[in-house]
């Protein structure tokens, strides 16, 4: 387990103590996330971690921190990453956005693209209510899509989350926030008290736990990638490699959606503000020419 240098064991049970584990904590976040963990997100530790503690018969943080450092135990290390990650999430998340990708993005794909082939990247996508919301409005104007090849990604470094989000089952507090009551009733199906997203909708979706500082999972490029509200756990530096790996699977008509509190300037030279759509980003044509070639030559 890598840890900054400042994170060493220390005796349990005063507040210098319960620092020096929250510092372990985020040093392991850090390490297999490249997430900083933010004051506005530290201070919920406790509680985050509390699933944790309970099932490790556990009193603290301190004995929590203590067991890491005393041996290797890759299943609790995921266990405390898995607690630690903010996999907030929401159906059709920023109404404005999903309405800018159904009326006009994907009219200007559908419009380029003379393969009939759709192919989408989330990345970072949680408990999975992005990409099903995507999957949604691509059934619900399907006569559209009729004869096309749809192809979805989806990842996440949590495997909490992709679990979750392959099961596609939603408690009904999650299908109240965004989910209109008309997909509700078409594409769900009632589960005990939760809802599960039906047999067709789930098919379209590939979840994969990756990493995106040692992607795997992308695979060419991509018409349509989402990378909403992640870049902002980075510092600069992570930015900057995350957006490189945005660039090398995306081509000069892609089009890229950040989070609103996100943006490619000082980030990266690769993406521009796009032309036609507001807040996206397309290639920077020198960029997208070079990088889709040396692309195609390596597929």
């Amino acid at each position: 387990m890598a840890l900054p240098p400042s994170a060493h064991p220390v005796s349990s049970g005063s507040p210098s103590s319960s620092r020096g584990a929250a510092r372990i904590f985020s040093g392991l976040l850090e390490a297999r996330t490249g997430q900083i963990l933010s004051e506005s997100r530290a201070w919920r530790m406790e509680t985050a971690l509390k699933p944790v503690l309970r099932a490790q018969g556990l009193a603290d943080m301190d004995a929590l921190a203590s067991r890491l450092m005393g041996r290797k135990d890759a299943a609790l290390e995921n266990d405390v990453v898995n607690a630690l990650l903010n996999n907030e999430s929401s159906f059709f998340r920023d109404l404005q956005i999903f309405d800018m990708i159904h009326r006009h993005i994907l009219p200007h794909i559908h419009a380029r693209r003379s393969d009939r082939t759709l192919r989408i990247w989330s990345a970072g996508c949680s408990t999975g209510q992005e990409v099903y919301s995507l999957a949604i409005q691509l059934c619900n104007d399907m006569a559209r899509w009729r004869g096309w090849r749809i192809e979805i990604l989806a990842t996440d470094i949590s495997t909490a989350a992709i679990d979750q989000a392959k099961a596609g089952i939603f408690t009904q507090m999650d299908v109240q926030r965004g989910l209109p009551v008309g997909d509700l009733l078409k594409w769900f199906e009632p589960a005990g008290d939760d809802w599960c997203a039906n047999a067709a909708l789930r098919q379209m979706i590939d979840f994969r736990t990756d990493n995106l500082f040692d992607a795997r999972a992308p695979m060419g490029e991509y018409d349509l990638l989402l990378c909403r509200n992640v870049l902002l756990y980075f510092t600069p530096e992570r930015r900057q490699s995350v957006l490189s790996l945005l660039a090398r699977h995306s081509h000069a008509g892609s089009v890229l959606l950040l989070g609103a509190g996100e943006t490619v300037i000082g980030h990266s030279d690769d993406f521009v503000p796009h032309a036609e759509f507001r807040g996206g980003y397309g290639r920077r044509a020198s960029a997208a020419a070079h990088a889709g070639g040396v692309l195609r030559r390596a597929l």
